[in-house]
């Protein structure tokens, strides 16, 4: 690698990346009632990619944009 330059790493299908930054999710971990917390600026794009991941797995879900501990973000509650 070059000097000067960052590695994000490869964008797999369920990672998120609503910054440009590679964020991995556990998604095999998350049960019925759990949720995910996403600090991002961008909370349109990591909004849709959470709707998007929740869909293609088949699960119900609830997805609002927050302000938690300073930082703004998306959480998502898994709810079927």
């Amino acid at each position: 690698m070059a000097k000067g330059t960052v590695s994000r790493g490869v964008v797999k299908e369920y990672d998120l990346n609503p910054d440009g930054v590679r964020v991995v999710v556990r998604w095999d971990d998350m049960v019925i009632g759990a949720s995910i917390f996403v600090p991002c600026i961008n909370t349109d794009g990591a909004t849709k990619e959470l709707r998007r991941i929740s869909k293609d797995k088949g699960w119900e879900s609830h997805v609002l944009v927050r302000v938690e501990d300073g930082k703004l973000g998306v959480r998502m509650w898994r709810t079927l």
